[in-house]
């Protein structure tokens, strides 16, 4: 079972550098850990990011209140805000065969069981990270895996960004994950109605803690 830590909206820095602690922790032999929250209106530039993928000008965030930050984890340009649950787990996962497509199967796999309690068919889309319904991405994946040093084998932050009440709007400013043909969804769009995004953390805890039991 993973320890959970429920936050409202944290600025996108604070959350970084509290991953980056329990790196540490866990490394040192803490549990792992599930950390739950929202970012404010955030772009975020993973490793593999193409500029162009940023459709406005650094004054043009800026002027919408929208940071851009680069950062460490795969992946490319996504966008955080209210409304969308995002889930750093931070976990011990020693020496796996084939660890990053294990892991991020297990994430995908987490979230779509937890969608399933509303009824939401989703699924994943060969080729892509991420958890899909239909042609519409709801859910984005970027990782990193962190050599440990007092533990034999590896240990991961950053996670996932699930899209529950999420202003789909602001990805209009990027091109997401820097894919072009496809777009993407919510569960308020899908359902019709705002959810509660406690009860959604409380799913995707539920859901995790059986796939990472195993």
């Amino acid at each position: 079972m993973l320890h959970e830590q429920r936050f409202g909206i944290i600025p996108y820095h604070e959350a970084w550098s509290m991953q980056r602690e329990w790196v540490q922790k866990v490394d040192d032999g803490a549990e792992n850990q599930l950390i739950l929250l929202q970012h404010p209106h955030t772009i975020t530039l993973g490793r593999t990011t193409d500029q162009k993928h940023l459709l406005l000008t650094t004054e043009e965030y800026c002027q919408r209140q929208i940071e851009v930050v680069e950062i460490d984890r795969g992946g490319d340009v996504t966008y955080h805000g209210p409304g969308q649950l995002v889930g750093y787990p931070i976990l011990y996962l020693g020496e796996q065969r084939n660890l990053a497509r294990s892991y991020l199967r297990q994430l995908e796999q987490g979230l779509i069981d937890a969608l399933s309690f509303w009824g939401i068919v989703a699924s994943r889309r060969e080729k892509y990270t991420g958890v899909w319904v239909g042609k519409e991405k709801i859910a984005a994946i970027g990782v990193k895996f962190h050599r440990g040093r007092h533990r034999r084998g590896y240990i991961s932050s950053h996670g996932f960004a699930l899209n529950v009440n999420t202003e789909l709007k602001y990805f209009e400013t990027i091109v997401p994950c820097g894919i072009t043909q496809y777009g993407v969804t919510s569960m308020e769009k899908i359902l019709k109605v705002k959810i509660e995004i406690t009860e959604v953390m409380h799913q995707v805890k539920k859901s995790f803690d059986l796939i990472f039991s195993q």
